[in-house]
């Protein structure tokens, strides 16, 4: 691959690279083992990276720094490390440490979480998203880059903190979700790249817009900042089975999180939007399950036969989207099967 190492430290591809290029992102369902040996094979086939959620799904930087150990060429991400329930300075040293391990590949992505996660969760509270994410990264970059850290922000004040071994790299990348107007605003003016998620093909053209306006502020060039968006993946037979695979993860990310509400509303599904959401406030699992309509899942996932999901994710590309990630969802001991049908269904040709 040729590449050319930008501002911040992301690595951009030349424009043949771009036609098919590809990630992989796990959120759960299989063991840590599992994830590993679907990464190494994502490797084999062709994946430029890999990415892992933390969630409910296991130590995010315990399970990278695995894949480090297994692989030699695929870049490796979190997406996205909380910057509510880790302190800079172990999300620094913990990014470092992957770094290190895998020889300069690891990708740092981080966000805001979410307020339903992050305060009963984690008994943590949840206040200006926005300040804590940008403070979290001028502070990973300056501990990452000096070697200390003495940082008075206003949402948290480390007095000092200095690290006590050498890093691989004194820039490791950085990405951060983002899924409204504002945040995405912020990775033009301080990201590598941004994490957007459950997009349609014309959620990057507006994205753009707002990096740029972000960009412009900070004096960037908007085309440093890297758009990489998690699709919901399922790969099978028949439109319709592929579907069915999909409606379970995207009734709990509409029905739970409010944030992911809004936004499957923004998209033009406000029916679908509020009647998943009242079906899982009532705890009604299988109602918000049924009211994933057929048109929201094409607008917003890779699902169906392997030809269709490779003809979908050419679309994403060619509609503004750097890197494509998909992003099976899978719980239960085939998670791992159905993980694997899909890297392979979706590998480049």
């Amino acid at each position: 691959m040729v590449a050319v190492k930008g501002a911040f430290g992301a690595v951009n591809p030349s424009r043949a690279d771009a036609m098919t290029r590809i990630a992989v992102g796990f959120s759960g369902g299989p063991t840590a083992t599992e994830i590993v040996e679907c990464v190494r094979l994502a490797e084999q086939l062709g994946y430029e990276s890999a990415w892992v959620a933390e969630g409910h799904g296991g130590d995010q930087f315990a399970i990278l720094s695995g894949c480090a150990a297994a692989t030699s060429t695929i870049r490796l991400g979190t997406d996205i490390t909380s910057v509510f329930v880790r302190t800079v300075p172990t999300i620094a040293m913990a990014a470092m440490t992957v770094d290190d391990l895998s020889g300069g590949r690891f990708m740092l992505g981080v966000g805001s979480s979410h307020k339903v996660q992050v305060e009963p969760e984690h008994s943590v509270v949840y206040s200006k998203p926005l300040t804590r994410v940008s403070e979290t990264v001028e502070a990973v970059r300056q501990l990452i880059a000096t070697g200390s850290l003495n940082y008075q922000g206003q949402t948290f004040q480390i007095e000092q903190f200095d690290l006590w071994f050498e890093p691989h790299r004194r820039e490791i990348p950085i990405y951060i979700a983002a899924v409204f107007p504002k945040m995405t605003a912020l990775c033009g003016e301080i990201a590598d790249g941004i994490i957007l998620t459950r997009s349609t093909l014309e959620t990057a053209a507006t994205a753009r817009e707002h990096i740029a306006e972000g960009a412009a502020r900070a004096g960037r060039k908007p085309s440093e900042v890297e758009v990489t968006t998690l699709l919901p993946t399922a790969v099978a037979d028949t439109l319709a089975a592929a579907r069915d695979l999909i409606r379970p993860g995207l009734a709990l990310y509409a029905g739970f999180f409010p944030r992911y509400n809004q936004l499957v509303a923004a998209h033009g599904f406000g029916h679908e939007a509020d009647a998943i959401a009242t079906a899982w406030k009532s705890g009604d699992r299988r109602g918000a399950v049924a009211a994933v309509s057929d048109e929201m899942i094409d607008a917003t996932s890779i699902a169906g036969p392997p030809e269709y999901c490779r003809e979908r994710l050419q679309a994403y590309r060619e509609s503004g989207v750097d890197l494509p990630i998909i992003s099976p969802f899978a719980r239960g001991p085939g998670a791992k099967a159905t993980f694997e049908a899909a890297v392979r269904a979706c590998a480049p040709q």
